[in-house]
Parts: C-alpha cells; sequence; structure tokens
C-alpha cells in the first residue's frame, strides 16, 4: 500500500491560483507513494497532517526575511505570505510529530527558517565570488559539483562523496537551525544540503532532484528515502 505523502504548491495570490510542476508528482509516484497535492490554509495545518505519511516542501517565491528577523533587502524577489505562513504552520507541526519530511530549494530554505536559521537573500549581491547558482542551462542538465558530508544520511543514501547538481535558486542557507547538520556544500561553501539527526527524517536540500530523477539513480534515491520513511510511520503507527 502507497503511503501518502503531500506535496506543497506554489500560490498565486493576484490569479488565486495553485501551481505545481508536474515532475515533482511523477518523482513521488515513481518512488512508491501516493501523491496528494496540498493547497493554503494554515488553520488546517494540524488537521491535514494527520492524514499524511510524508510531505514535499517545494520550490518557489522567496521567503519573507521578516521570518527570520530581518529587513527586505535590494536582491529580495517576490514573496507570498499565504504560503509562508502555511507552510510554517505544516513544517513546524510536522517537526512536533516525527512526520517524514524533504525539502526541495525553497523547502529547504523553508526548513532551515522553521528551524529558527536565517537566509542570504540574494547570493550575488550578498556573497559576491559565489558561482552561478540559477542556471539557464534545462533543469535535467546538473550545471555544478556538490560535496557530500561523511557520515551523514545523505551520504548513506547518494553513495558518492561528490554529486552533480542543477541549481535555480538566488537565495541560500546562512545560518543553519539549531541541532541540525550539514549534509553537502556547494563549491563556494554554499549549504546544499542538511538534515536533523534527532527526527526520525528531516532532509533539506538545495537542488532539484525531480528535474533529473529519470536519469540519475541517486536522485530517484531521495524520492523513495522518503517514501520509505513513510512506509515505517505507517508500520509503526
Amino acid at each position: 500500500m502507497r503511503p501518502w505523502i503531500g506535496i506543497t504548491m506554489g500560490y498565486d495570490a493576484d490569479e488565486q491560483q495553485f501551481r505545481l510542476n508536474s515532475p515533482y508528482q511523477q518523482a513521488v509516484e515513481a518512488a512508491g507513494g501516493l501523491p496528494v497535492l496540498i493547497g493554503v490554509s494554515a488553520e488546517l495545518a494540524s488537521e491535514l497532517l494527520t492524514r499524511l505519511d510524508g510531505i514535499l516542501f517545494t520550490g518557489g517565491a522567496d521567503l519573507d526575511p521578516a521570518l527570520y528577523g530581518l529587513e527586505p533587502a535590494a536582491g529580495l524577489g517576490g514573496v507570498s505570505p499565504k504560503r509562508d505562513a502555511f507552510e510554517i504552520a505544516l513544517a513546524r507541526e510536522a517537526y512536533k510529530i516525527g512526520l517524514p519530511t524533504l525539502g526541495i530549494c525553497r523547502g529547504c530554505q523553508l526548513l532551515a527558517v522553521t528551524g529558527g536559521g536565517t537566509l542570504f537573500q540574494d547570493l550575488p549581491s550578498e556573497r559576491p565570488g559565489s558561482i552561478k547558482h540559477f542556471q539557464t542551462a534545462p533543469r535535467s542538465h546538473q550545471s555544478h559539483t556538490a560535496s557530500v558530508v561523511a557520515g551523514t544520511q545523505l551520504a548513506e543514501l547518494i553513495g558518492h562523496e561528490e554529486i552533480r547538481v542543477n541549481s535555480f535558486h538566488h537565495q541560500a542557507v546562512h545560518d543553519l537551525p539549531e541541532g541540525a547538520i550539514l549534509a553537502a556544500t556547494a563549491p563556494d561553501g554554499v549549504v546544499e544540503a542538511f538534515e536533523d539527526p534527532r527526527h526520525p527524517y528531516w532532509m533539506a536540500i538545495q537542488w532539484h532532484p525531480e528535474g533529473f530523477w529519470r536519469n540519475d539513480p541517486a536522485a530517484l534515491a531521495l524520492f523513495r528515502s522518503l517514501v520509505e520513511a513513510a512506509k515505517r510511520k505507517v508500520l509503526s503507527a
């Protein structure tokens, strides 16, 4: 029986539309999960999570810097306050109840902020000399390397000390949440992944494995790890 994996969606307040790139759903299905697309309703976050076996926080708009105690910098992009409120509520509750959780790109940054971490609002202006983190190549192209930290859950999943990743972000994790551990870095030192060993499964990655899971076993392994953690939750219930 496939575990239910909630997948968050982008929200356009002006158009009142939800949006999701379909590869997220396809990757969860290929990994053995049952994807459940979830909208924006902070009031229902706790109740919603009781119906799920795992959750995937996806990419999208910048996070409001007020969430981590900063004023907006000149390089800040568009924000989605309603989505921020919903996903912060979801992530806090997911951590509290031990729900298997994977954050991708914005989702990685969201998990950092939820735990008390901070972000670079705009890498090009705040971290001069960084490599190009917003590629113009197709999403399936792995544009730069990332070094995986030995001994982490990510290292065990991927099985390599160095991997190639795609990159579509101008924000990044600055300070990790208390208790979290670094799992991967870009060549310029920018955080590419972190995890929390105190939680049954709490993984945050900055790249987009849904963009190349069909051609890279390590990318698919990330989605399988979320689904397997969700299965363990179901069996232990």
